[in-house]
């Protein structure tokens, strides 16, 4: 991360303080955010329906999945980039494993790391620019075999429409 993008996350976490927002507002998850449904195609053709809460503003992609105690299997949230962008996340608050998934512009998976450790500090990269980070329940890219170069079919990546 680049030091001028550190000094502004640090200035950003301290809004909140600054404003006398209490601890206990910044300690609950945010409210479900609005949904789509998306698929992730594997290597073997197989087809994975998610339904993704959109993390569309800076306020909401802060606050992320943040104290939230469970994700269902077939849940999660799409983090969508203005540009494409090497994404850093981490897991700071962030109570259950996640599986971080990785999207280029063109809708195919980049990077992927699973399994990530509750509430650790440690940055989580792409290595490379994404247009947008998918978060799913730790583990479940490894049960539904998704991998690196997978497609991802979303409005975002494509014309088409997913299905319901």
């Amino acid at each position: 991360m680049t030091r001028k993008r550190t000094y502004l996350y640090a200035a950003i976490s301290m809004v909140p303080a600054s404003f006398g927002v209490g601890r206990a507002a910044n300690n609950v998850p945010q409210p479900q955010l609005p949904t789509e449904t998306l698929v992730i195609i594997n290597q073997h053709g197989k087809p994975y329906k998610f339904k993704v809460e959109l993390a569309m503003t800076p306020q909401q992609q802060k606050k992320g999945l943040m104290f939230r105690k469970n994700l269902a299997a077939d849940a999660g949230m799409l983090f969508l980039w203005p540009l494409p962008q090497v994404s850093e996340m981490w897991m700071k608050n962030t109570l259950i494993p996640l599986d971080m998934v990785f999207i280029g512009p063109n809708g195919h998976i980049r990077h992927i790391s699973d399994d990530t450790v509750p509430e650790s500090l440690r940055v989580i990269s792409s290595g490379v620019p994404v247009a947008a980070t998918l978060e799913l329940q730790g583990g479940i890219t490894a049960k539904d075999d998704i991998d690196v170069g997978n497609r991802v079919i979303a409005p975002q990546f494509n014309d088409a429409k997913v299905s319901e």
